[in-house]
């Protein structure tokens, strides 16, 4: 009996599309620390360029929010990543906003409260928790073109990307902002718990622009943001054009 001829391997999945790619969606990346404007100056640019609008630190609150309701240790790292491999996720993006979906459900509110933000650096600091959300969201280039805001985005995320911006206030800025959000939170600690994880530390990412957000508003913000990014495009297609000539 003749022997069976070994079974194909399966196709490998398509490489993800590279700053390199002509076709590749632009990626804007905003990082910096809790209350620098990331969220609020991420969401009006995305607005402006009608790109999909993609709140990283929302994952990990998600996160952090299922191990607190399922009775998870979050300063246990074994329990949290067996979390991770029961929970089941999908990425949808609603009125050109990206989430994260558990189970099918958006904890929109849920995410948001003392509990689930003192449980956040604790799931956030675990290695393997970080890749799975740094694939996670790399995979959100699904929906096109992205501003992307979070901690880690232009060093671990994008790090390819040529439109990174990194957004800071002085302190007692930034702890005014929180109040004002009826927030209490010890931002100095928080500060000092990012920026000296052994995965994936907050840090102003190579070849970003640093904006420093006190004193101005959303608005002032988002339109040199806004500007910035449109002479980076503008430069681009002058340069692809100028290639193309004869």
């Amino acid at each position: 009996m003749p022997a069976s001829r070994p079974k194909p391997a399966p196709p490998a999945p398509p490489a993800a599309p590279t700053a390199a790619t002509a076709s590749a969606p632009i990626i804007i990346a905003i990082d910096g620390p809790s209350a620098s404007g990331k969220s609020t100056n991420a969401r009006l640019v995305a607005r402006a360029l009608n790109f999909a609008y993609v709140d990283t630190g929302a994952m990990y609150r998600t996160l952090a929010w299922y191990c607190l309701k399922h009775g998870i240790d979050a300063h246990n790292p074994r329990a949290v990543m067996a979390a991770l491999r029961r929970w089941k996720t999908r990425l949808e993006c609603v009125d050109g906003h990206v989430r994260l979906l558990v189970h099918g459900y958006y904890p929109e509110k849920e995410i948001r409260t003392a509990e689930v933000s003192a449980a956040v650096p604790l799931v956030a600091a675990i290695p393997k928790v970080r890749e799975w959300m740094v694939k996670t969201q790399r995979a959100c280039t699904q929906f096109g073109n992205l501003v992307m805001e979070g901690r880690d985005i232009g060093t671990q995320v994008f790090p390819e990307t040529e439109f990174k911006f990194y957004l800071d206030a002085a302190l007692d800025e930034r702890t005014r902002r929180r109040r004002a959000d009826g927030i209490q939170e010890d931002l100095a600690a928080r500060d000092h718990r990012d920026s000296q994880r052994r995965a994936a530390p907050l840090m102003v990412p190579l070849g970003a622009v640093v904006v420093n957000t006190s004193g101005q508003t959303p608005e002032q913000t988002s339109a040199f943001i806004l500007a910035e990014i449109r002479g980076r495009l503008a430069a681009r297609d002058t340069g692809r054009a100028a290639a193309k000539a004869p």
